[in-house]
């Protein structure tokens, strides 16, 4: 894209934002990030997670594992007798987590959720689906609670379902409902809720039975909703894009070169990557994995390395193709999350060998990885500052509205076990904070200030307009110097996501465009307007983090509701 100069400074013509040359302050690069340890236990091991627009992230883990840390209220228990491993259970297995406080509270689960998926509904409740034994159709949903409400908990619907959902994989489509597709023997999808009162029913759909293999390789397929409203799904090495209306495939991709399986359990990760203002194409990146037959070897104890490759693939093209990059390191068990300056992807947790499964990993991959995908080929990865604790299996990240990832879980042991193992159950939360939030860029960080980030939702409809009002504390310094100039900024519009087993579902990011930005009274204000989203396919109803990006640096989001 072409640059243009202003005196000494460099102006992008589509990001408009405060020159940070003029300024004399120059982004950090690259610092690596920091990881700070947010609590030392929750009692659970967070093997699944989902901010709210509450700024509460709901996290649970398995009814099964045995008894947790985390002690249930009030002398409350579980009495399951269908429950396998402790029928009468006084301990909490799910619990919310409160970030602007950072402490958290027990939730009562009564079947088991193990492996289970969800999406958040138009109206932002939480709905969980499947699980295993006693839970394997049922429906479980939690809402964001008010302000002050420490009793609001997990409502459960009995065999919901109308297949076993576990290890499944939801989408959230433009209609609100949950499209629900595959899990361990279940080569069929739903929807959920049903589109009429006729009751809940499971429809075939070939292609899981086609990419299933011995190790089966095809469990929590991919989706990602595509911007003609049609589904992405991708199993093992391969994709479709489905119609679910018409319950047809519309389009079958190349096999991913290699052919080596990227899906449960030798276990990659996929995104969406950014879409830009009313996009005409749509981009899939499929990242790490694991060889073809790792899975059984882990059984003898041979745990071979894991996948070092990523595949990016154009889905709206006529002809599309896989385009092989290279990590720095291998990765299995690896979750990818869209960062809020809609330039930046991170891949975190996981292993540098063996598969998901119980004790199958052995060399955990500590540091992150940026992925760039507006760089240059050879240039899009960069390795991050690591962590010092193994997040294995059954781990798991979520974005959050101040630009952090919450990390939690890995448990790869099939109970809780804290001693005599090298890789102990974790039940820590850690945030990690990638460059862009380093003390040394806050002169350079927008700050929205109307609407206020501590307010409720704001409240938009499909293309209309959306006014914001942001401070940069480098622009009153620009101005104060003589050579300051200010363009248009780019805001970024992010659903939050459903992370689990390396696949944060329903994740999406749009680049809003940007109509008009100009200099308010008040040093160093602006105001902006930028345009919605113009349909529910791309960008299906409910709650959203929307950010204002001064080049690669995010304000804090705001929450909004498209409907």
């Amino acid at each position: 894209m072409k640059l243009t100069l202003l005196g000494n400074c460099i102006h992008h013509p589509v990001l408009l934002l405060v020159i940070l040359a003029c300024a004399g302050i120059a982004p950090a690069s690259g610092a690596g990030g920091r990881w700070d340890v947010l609590q030392r236990s929750i009692g659970v091991s967070a093997m699944h997670m989902q901010l709210l627009h509450n700024d509460r992230v709901i996290i649970f883990d398995r009814t099964d594992f045995g008894l947790s840390n985390l002690s249930l209220p009030d002398g409350r228990c579980r009495r399951n007798p269908r429950e396998r491993v402790v029928p009468m259970d006084c301990t909490a297995h799910s619990a919310e987590y409160d970030v602007a406080s950072n402490t958290f509270r027990p939730l009562f689960v009564f079947t088991d959720t193990w492996c289970s998926s969800g999406t958040v509904a138009p109206d932002g409740t939480l709905v969980q689906t499947g699980g295993w034994n006693d839970g394997y159709r049922n429906v479980r949903t939690m809402a964001a609670c008010e302000a002050g409400d420490d009793t609001c908990d997990w409502d459960e619907t009995q065999d919901a379902l109308a297949a076993n959902r576990w290890y499944a994989t939801n989408q959230i489509l433009p209609d609100g409902r949950a499209f629900i597709v595959g899990g361990r023997r279940q080569f069929t999808y739903e929807f959920y809720p049903t589109a009429d009162s006729s009751g809940a029913s499971a429809i075939s759909l070939p292609f899981l039975v086609q990419t299933k293999d011995p190790e089966e390789n095809n469990l929590y397929p991919f989706v990602h909703l595509n911007i003609d409203g049609n589904l992405f799904i991708f199993a093992k090495n391969r994709a479709i894009l489905f119609d679910y209306k018409k319950n047809k495939v519309v389009r079958t991709y190349p096999e991913l070169a290699g052919g080596d399986p990227r899906n449960y359990p030798s276990s990659g990760s996929s995104v969406l990557l950014p879409l830009k203002p009313s996009p005409t194409e749509a981009e899939v990146l499929v990242c790490g994995g694991a060889p073809a037959g790792s899975y059984t070897s882990t059984k003898d104890g041979t745990f071979s390395s894991a996948l070092v490759t990523c595949g990016r693939i154009k889905i709206t093209d006529t002809a599309p193709a896989w385009v092989i990059e290279t990590m720095p390191s291998p990765r299995v068990m690896g979750d990818m999350i869209l960062l809020p300056n809609g330039a930046e992807v991170v891949i975190i947790n996981g292993a540098m060998d063996g598969t998901a499964g119980w004790e199958s990993a052995k060399t955990p991959a500590y540091s992150p990885v940026i992925y760039r995908p507006d760089h240059s080929p050879g240039d899009r990865f960069e390795e991050q500052s690591s962590t010092d604790i193994a997040r294995l299996y059954h781990s798991s990240a979520v974005l959050l509205r101040d630009g952090r990832l919450l990390v939690g879980g890995s448990n790869p042991h099939i109970y809780y076990n804290f001693s005599n193992v090298q890789y102990p159950t974790e039940l820590s939360l850690e945030a990690y904070s990638p460059e862009y939030l380093d003390p040394s860029n806050d002169a350079l960080r927008p700050t929205i200030v109307d609407p206020s980030p501590n307010g409720a939702a704001v409240s938009v409809t499909y293309g209309a307009s959306l006014t914001l009002q942001f401070a940069v504390p480098a622009a009153r310094r620009a101005r104060g110097g003589g050579g300051g100039s200010i363009g248009l900024v780019s805001v970024t519009m992010v659903a939050p996501s459903f992370t689990t087993h390396s696949f944060a579902m329903n994740q999406r990011l749009l680049l809003l465009d940007a109509v008009k930005t100009a200099a308010l009274a008040r040093a160093s204000t602006y105001q902006t307007s930028v345009v919605m989203p113009a349909t529910a396919a791309l960008a299906p109803p409910g709650y959203y983090m929307v950010f204002v990006v001064n080049g690669h640096i995010p304000s804090e989001g705001i929450w909004v509701h498209i409907q």
